[in-house]
């Protein structure tokens, strides 16, 4: 079932074999919890992000039309429901985060994730919002430029400016930490 399109999949779901709707959450559950984990930062909101988002997706499909791919398509309703979801926390006043605790048994290694994460996230939390959620989408989800113009609406070269100027950010951000040596930007 790996070599079988996203779109042909979606075709079978609408015909009525919803079981195949499996394959889509295999194929796609990582990235979208990586980008809640991105947008709320602590793995019960990513893991509830995740399943609102797929409920959506799959209570949306009849409106996939293919004009741009699966992928596209799905992370655009990813991002909105984000979008979305943070907007009504920031309304209900209700903007409570939890830390995650790093998963390796080293302690230098734990220390060093840490150290490196958050040094990672508050300069990219300092970046202005349109800059953060191309890097978001750029780096993290690993979209095309031509993608996530589709999902934010920006202009392909504003978005390659974007994302040139956030790095350029990062870099200035991070210089003489110990984020400095570790960065690929």
């Amino acid at each position: 079932m790996n070599n079988i399109s996203d779109e042909h999949i979606i075709q079978q779901i609408l015909k009525g074999n919803q079981e195949l709707f499996k394959i889509i959450i295999q194929r796609y559950e990582q990235l979208v919890y990586s980008l809640g984990m991105r947008f709320f930062k602590n793995h019960d909101d990513a893991s509830d992000f995740t399943q609102e988002v797929f409920v959506k997706v799959y209570g949306n499909l009849y409106s996939f039309k293919g004009t741009a791919s699966f992928k596209t398509w799905m992370m655009k309703v990813c991002y909105n429901h984000a979008v979305n979801k943070i907007a009504q926390m920031q309304n209900n006043n209700t903007t409570e985060y939890h830390d995650t605790i790093a998963d390796t048994s080293e302690p230098l290694n734990i220390f060093m994730k840490n150290e490196l994460g958050e040094l990672l996230e508050q300069a990219i939390n300092a970046l202005p919002p349109a800059y953060k959620v191309c890097i978001d989408l750029y780096f993290y989800a690993g979209l095309p430029f031509k993608d996530i113009s589709r999902i934010t609406g920006y202009p392909v070269n504003t978005i390659k400016s974007y994302v040139f100027r956030a790095k350029q950010h990062l870099r200035d951000a991070l210089k003489g930490t110990i984020a400095e040596d570790y960065h690929e930007m």
